[in-house]
């Protein structure tokens, strides 16, 4: 099949064809279950196969795919073709930023290949659970659990022929009843970065009791709590919340497509301009994030891109200051053109499809806040006069550019003169992106850190569902609107 492809892209070459690559996926499973109170509500396997061709043919790309690889011939040809017609109506010519060229291969770690795993022995770890979830006082729980697991090559015209083999554990446990107002309250667990390996090893059952035993304790606690208080006033933000404070108001607002206009009609662009490289400041001196895509255990970690070009840890934010962006080959080139100025110096490995039938775009990588020098939860809390503690993400709404946004948590802690108080329900927090990240005042130290997975990130027409991760520490804003 490998040579086969080879020489599909140089009959192609042949034919006028500036650049074409390929992305044969011998086979991408999935399997996924669902237990809702106790009972095995859904069981899911998934195996597909196939080649994505892309094209780049005077300044324009043609893609095709088929699951049906018998018609290699045919799939070459109509990628050449769609790269002609789109040529007829390029308005900015495409160019590549120059790459390696390699012959390499990428394996995730695991120790326990999960798909290995009999299906009993899932469904009883999932059966302990939901034992331990089990209370008088939770009206629903729910434990998910999805693995997938990947072959990938890709071959391009320019020489480059990477292996991937990768495998991802992802689990969800969930808990929630109505309080006596009949609203709605839940605490969950999502299942993070526990070591250097992902796979089956990570589902420790004495882990799982400690998790189901809190967040049904945090549940009780909810259910008997007061309103979050409508105020303005300092936020210590935890884990499961902070993690989609860097997603959505860093890194989406970074991916560098969105900053060109490209996603802005399905989910929305940016409010970073190319002027503001080097110049904006994004969040106070406390502030360092980074794409890390070097990470040995995160989804967000996956060897190299669907460019070709390996993996990275590349600087977005230094100390306050906008530097870097989450990019591809394409874009870089465009963005300097439009500059008239080198902003970037090469893609740094961003570009990804979530199938072989899906076109690669930049995509969330490990968007990391570094850790600092504020010590542990403990010592914020003891720094903080007049603050809440929140966790868990509940519900989201962001302006279309990631200008604003308001989030509402699962749960919260008020805080008064140093000392952790009584929890709060139904707690949300609201602001403007670059003066909120610029009231960033204290940030834990590296025992603080914790990496969060993802595993449904959306973006793209038609829209793609991609896996990544984002490493944060406990971080605290000041003077921030809570509770409306």
């Amino acid at each position: 099949m490998l040579d086969d492809i080879k020489k599909q892209i140089k009959r192609l070459q042949a034919q006028g064809a500036t650049y074409v690559d390929t992305r044969w996926y011998p086979y991408e499973e999935r399997n996924s279950l669902s237990m809702w109170n106790g009972n095995l509500k859904d069981t899911n396997a998934t195996r597909q196969s196939g080649v994505g061709v892309r094209v780049l043919y005077k300044g324009a790309w043609g893609f095709s795919a088929s699951s049906n690889v018998e018609q290699l011939t045919a799939i070459y040809d109509r990628a050449l073709e769609n790269a002609r017609v789109a040529a007829e109506r390029v308005t900015f010519p495409i160019r590549l930023a120059e790459k390696d060229i390699l012959q390499a291969s990428f394996a995730s770690p695991n120790q326990v290949d999960p798909f290995t795993v009999p299906l009993a022995e899932k469904v009883d770890l999932m059966k302990q659970v939901d034992a331990w979830l089990k209370d008088d006082a939770v009206q629903q729980r729910s434990v998910d659990l999805t693995l997938t697991r990947r072959l990938a090559h890709f071959i391009d015209s320019e020489g480059s022929q990477i292996e991937k083999n990768i495998v991802d554990v992802f689990t969800r446990v969930e808990v929630s009843s109505q309080d006596e107002n009949g609203v709605t309250q839940e605490r969950k667990f999502r299942l993070g970065r526990r070591g250097e390996s992902r796979g089956w090893e990570n589902f420790d059952p004495a882990f799982f009791q400690e998790i189901s035993l809190r967040i049904v304790q945090e549940l009780k606690e909810l259910l008997a709590a007061p309103e979050c208080p409508k105020d303005d006033r300092s936020v210590i933000l935890l884990h499961s919340i902070m993690f989609l404070q860097t997603h959505e108001t860093i890194g989406h607002a970074l991916e560098l497509d969105r900053i060109l206009g490209y996603e802005l009609a399905f989910a929305g662009g940016s409010f970073v301009t190319l002027d503001d490289f080097g110049k904006l400041r994004y969040g106070s001196n406390k502030l360092t994030a980074r794409a890390n895509a070097t990470l040995p255990n995160s989804p967000g970690s996956f060897g190299f891109d669907d460019d070709g070009v390996p993996a990275q840890d590349n600087l977005l934010i230094d100390r306050g200051l906008l530097v870097g962006a989450i990019t591809s080959r394409q874009m870089v080139e465009e963005a300097n053109a439009r500059a008239r100025r080198e902003i970037f110096q090469g893609s740094s490995g961003a570009n990804r499809a979530t199938a072989f039938y899906r076109v690669p775009i930049e995509r969330m990588t490990n968007i990391n806040i570094d850790s600092g020098t504020d010590g542990t939860l403990e010592d914020i809390i003891a720094g903080t006069e007049h603050g809440i503690i929140l966790d868990g993400d509940r519900s989201w709404s962001i302006g279309s550019n990631r200008e604003q946004f308001h989030f509402g948590t699962e749960i919260g802690w008020l805080v008064e003169n140093g000392l952790k108080k009584g929890v709060v329900k139904n707690s949300t927090y609201k602001g403007d992106t670059l003066k909120f990240w610029n009231s960033l005042s204290a940030v834990g130290n590296a025992s603080t850190w914790k990496m969060h997975f993802v595993d449904n990130c959306g973006k793209g027409q038609p829209n793609q569902i991609i896996q990544l991760g984002h490493g944060v520490p406990i971080c605290r804003f000041d003077n921030v609107r809570v509770g409306e």
